[in-house]
């Protein structure tokens, strides 16, 4: 079974989740650490329950997702998954950070893994399907896990609300279309929600609450 542990770094209150099981393998999704003291809160988790990261997952590559890429792969030594469509994003977060008034190192493009749809990504006894769910930026995914029902959306799906596609690389009807024909037809309704920000949520609840997803 998979457990997972919340993080809520930087201005901007991003999730970080550490998903780990009883292996003690576990892998980091979306690393958006922006201060020494943030670091350390991570370390000291995984330090504490004695777990060993060996992956990087990130479900997109905006800024605010990407600030602890840096330091999770140089403390640990690990690769970066990432679909391909987004590794510009990756490549430019450093200038993207500077435009917003943060300053971090540049987040690593050597040792990537490109994440496809359908992929499954593996750690200790766990698995984790990928879902290309474009929209909120080309490259974005969630990773789901069936037996343990959850799906981690990064910024596709919100409690209440889906990603914002104004920014480039946006599209509106591409994010509709993720959600309402991939993301909650493969994703059972009793899902727990992992977004990129704010509360947990579910499948169902969204399906049945959210005035964005409604089929027509």
């Amino acid at each position: 079974m998979i457990q997972i542990k919340t993080f809520y770094f930087n201005d901007l209150r991003e999730c970080c989740y550490v998903l780990y099981d009883n292996t003690g393998e576990c892998v980091i999704v979306d690393p958006g650490m922006q201060s020494a003291s943030e670091e350390q809160r991570l370390v000291k988790f995984i330090e504490e329950n004695s777990l060993k990261p060996v992956k990087l997952l990130n479900t997109h590559g905006h800024f605010d997702h990407v600030m602890g890429n840096a330091f999770v792969t140089e403390k640990w030594g690990i690769p970066t998954y990432i679909h391909k469509e987004d590794i510009g994003q990756l490549e430019r977060a450093q200038q993207y950070c500077q435009m917003f008034g943060y300053s971090i190192p540049k987040p690593p493009v050597e040792n990537l893994v490109e994440l496809n749809d359908g992929d499954n990504v593996t750690f200790g006894e766990s698995s984790l399907q990928v879902i290309h769910s474009p929209g909120h930026t080309r490259g974005g995914v969630c990773f789901y896990s069936a037996p343990d029902k959850f799906i981690v959306t990064g910024d596709s799906l919100f409690q209440g609300s889906i990603g914002r596609t104004d920014l480039p690389g946006g599209d509106y009807d591409a994010l509709m279309e993720s959600l309402l024909n991939k993301v909650c037809k493969i994703a059972d309704p009793f899902s727990k929600v992992y977004p990129g920000h704010g509360p947990e949520t579910s499948i169902g609840h969204e399906l049945n609450t959210n005035p964005f997803l409604r089929y027509e």
